[in-house]
């Protein structure tokens, strides 16, 4: 194709500042329309980015628009009604993580996309910052080639911080003249069930763990090259422990300590005679790649060395933008589907149950 033709369902917060202003502009891309239920806000992106149509429903747009992918920048917890009617138009979907807030809603969720004959791509950006993207390749080629020995240990910090970084400071709102007057009124959107082996106190714990932590818990399988299991929930909420299928340890430390204006996660993959230091910037840094460390001492008498290369000045939300458009032309596979997604949702029950014993 010569042009991946891209619509958008929803333009709030992350949908403008998140993705869209990532996608308008890219070299063979282009925005053609946008769905939203907010009729000033509508109007205003679709002015400011240049996009030709609005349309107060996502029925609509793909009623009336030939796509070749769909961003739908929304609530995870109205994905199991949204997503299927988005698979019926058969081509690729790109949502945020998670892919959903319960299991069972995933399985329905899953069975829909398979009935369709289309894929899904779930917002995983940190697997698509060029520090993540270098460290992968590098892990992978450390594995394969054994110079460092083992995989022994993964270590993830994510302290809460300043996600946002200013990143919203150009969003537009829904203000104007008429107020909240639109075609449709948030309100009356349709959300999916409660997680149906969960109270309403411990579900709630469980969506605010897959709100916050869900990228760790993906990042952890990303960095492992493996599926794992939890092992061990400290009883603070502070530790996860993890062991691979390989037989590989891992730990996510969640919020040991926060700050109030940074943003500290990084990640510490060890080998036997070796490890590589990741570090990420906050969620909404733009034009800030993380950064990347690596430690080699072969041993046998060669000199042990410490690398850090230079990465593009491109950040992680754009670079996922560029490689789902990558995915839609088949140069690639997303970064992470909806399959793997699931394994998300699964990993944080098991970590909810081991926390609390329901």
């Amino acid at each position: 194709m010569s042009t991946v033709k891209i619509g958008f369902v929803g333009v709030g917060n992350m949908g403008q500042c998140a993705h869209l202003k990532n996608y308008v502009g890219l070299p063979g891309v282009e925005v053609v329309a946008i769905a939203e239920l907010q009729r000033n806000r509508a109007q205003k992106v679709a002015a400011k980015y240049g996009i030709p149509r609005v349309y107060p429903s996502h029925a609509e747009m793909l009623a009336k628009e030939r796509l070749d992918g769909i961003v739908a920048s929304q609530p995870f917890t109205r994905h199991g009604v949204l997503l299927p009617e988005l698979y019926q138009a058969g081509i690729p979907v790109f949502t945020e993580k998670p892919l959903c807030g319960a299991i069972e809603v995933g399985e329905k969720v899953l069975a829909a996309l398979a009935a369709s004959g289309t894929w899904h791509m779930v917002g995983y950006h940190k697997r698509s910052d060029p520090a993540t993207m270098y460290a992968k390749a590098e892990i992978e080629r450390l594995k394969a080639g054994g110079e460092l020995g083992a995989l022994k240990y993964v270590r993830i910090l994510m302290p809460a911080g300043d996600w946002v970084a200013g990143g919203f400071w150009d969003v537009i709102n829904n203000d104007g003249p008429d107020g909240q007057a639109g075609w449709g009124s948030p309100e009356n959107l349709e959300w999916d069930p409660p997680a149906g082996d969960m109270d309403e106190a411990l579900n709630g714990r469980y969506i605010g763990f897959v709100n916050y932590y869900i990228h760790q818990v993906n990042l952890m399988r990303h960095l492992l090259g493996a599926p794992y299991k939890v092992v061990f929930a400290d009883p603070t909420g502070v530790v996860l422990n993890v062991l691979s299928e390989e037989n590989v340890a891992g730990i996510i430390e969640m919020t040991p300590y926060q700050t109030s204006i940074d943003w500290q996660e990084s990640a510490l993959v060890c080998f036997e005679r070796g490890w590589i230091k990741l570090e990420l910037p906050a969620p909404l840094a733009f034009n800030r790649p993380g950064r990347v460390e690596l430690f080699r001492d072969p041993g046998n008498g060669a000199t042990p060395e410490t690398l850090v290369p230079q990465l593009p000045w491109t950040h992680a939300m754009r670079q996922q933008a560029i490689n789902f458009v990558a995915a839609i032309r088949g140069d690639m596979p997303p970064p992470c589907d909806a399959v793997e997604a699931m394994e998300d949702l699964k990993v944080a029950r098991e970590y909810i149950r081991l926390l609390t014993g329901k």
